[in-house]
């Protein structure tokens, strides 16, 4: 059975160069056999890669052999079977977590940093108001007891949310978390900013924390969501229950998968209604390219553009069919 290392990382570091940091870095991943998304941007470095250990350890340790970089952190867990990346990318961005806010700078300032074993002791104190900073999909599986949901559909919400919570001035101390760091160091950065003086973001985020407490005194409720085709976590970083909505990228538990709406690779019961007739064809001719490609045995990537262009023109072919038939009527 194939085991594959998967590292999430980041590091808030000003990078004026990161242009050119984006060949170099791609190619040691290629060459390592390492799949992945790793953002560069001038604030730093952030990303999840998978592939064999040593291959995943040589990367990092590359990463890392920029003196910039050489306090990076990562966090480890495993994917059995299969690779949950399928490429490799290196992507340049304005930001290595968007915000939309270039004044916030966690290299400038930033809230108190609160390792795990500590972590229950700061929610647990009635002076801390506790604020999860992921979006509302991923905070719809789990979370911790107490936590405020801005329920955001992206980061750049957060601002905003923070501005309109008129009551979150009425406790001394701010207390945010979320997977694995680097949104809530960004959103404590932005939080101090705007004047809260107690700010603290739990280090190496949910995922730290599910590997460092035990269970039985965890303070966490439900399932950890993550960026890659394990969906999910819990305690351990054992991949959890949940799949994937491959529309609307929400995670489904088989329980959803029962509804009459969810086909799989195609739609769910939260967006089968408001899917147009050309994506459902889209997402229909991929997850038969899925199909095919698992019966022969080889590894799809994704569809082509030959199937893209099949797909537009069945879904023309059906909106003129509708078309027709309501003229006719």
């Amino acid at each position: 059975m194939s085991r594959y290392l998967v590292a999430a990382l980041y590091h808030f570091v000003s990078l004026p160069d990161f242009k050119d940091m984006q060949d170099p870095l791609l190619e040691v991943c290629k060459s390592n056999n390492v799949m992945g998304t790793i953002l560069l941007a001038h604030e730093g470095i952030n990303g999840t890669i998978a592939g064999p250990s040593v291959g995943v350890h040589a990367v990092l340790d590359y990463i890392r052999s920029d003196k910039r970089i050489a306090g990076l952190e990562h966090k480890e867990s495993y994917a059995e079977v299969e690779n949950p990346f399928n490429r490799m990318k290196v992507r340049l961005k304005k930001e290595i977590v968007t915000m939309g806010v270039p004044s916030c700078d966690p290299n400038e300032i930033v809230g108190t940093y609160v390792k795990a074993q500590d972590w229950n002791d700061i929610i647990s104190d009635p002076d801390v108001v506790l604020i999860d900073t992921r979006n509302d999909y991923e905070v719809s599986i789990g979370t911790f007891k107490g936590a405020i949901d801005p329920r955001t559909v992206n980061f750049r919400e957060f601002p905003q949310w923070v501005k309109n919570q008129e009551g979150l001035g009425n406790k001394p101390k701010v207390a945010m978390f979320c997977t694995g760091g680097i949104r809530c160091e960004k959103a404590s950065s932005y939080m101090k900013s705007e004047g809260f003086e107690d700010v603290y973001h739990l280090k190496g985020g949910i995922l730290q924390y599910l590997e460092d407490v035990p269970e039985k005194e965890s303070m966490w409720e439900g399932e950890c969501f993550v960026f890659d085709d394990r969906v999910s976590v819990g305690h351990g970083l054992v991949p959890g229950p949940y799949d994937l909505c491959h529309a609307c990228r929400h995670p489904i538990s088989e329980e959803e998968k029962k509804s009459e709406k969810y086909v799989q690779g195609v739609s769910c019961h939260r967006c089968h209604d408001t899917m147009s007739d050309e994506k459902r064809a889209r997402f229909e001719q991929r997850q038969m390219q899925v199909t095919l490609a698992k019966e022969r045995g080889t590894e799809h990537i994704a569809v082509d553009q030959t199937a893209q262009r099949a797909a537009k023109k069945a879904a023309k072919l059906k909106q003129i069919a509708k078309s027709k038939k309501g003229e006719q009527a």
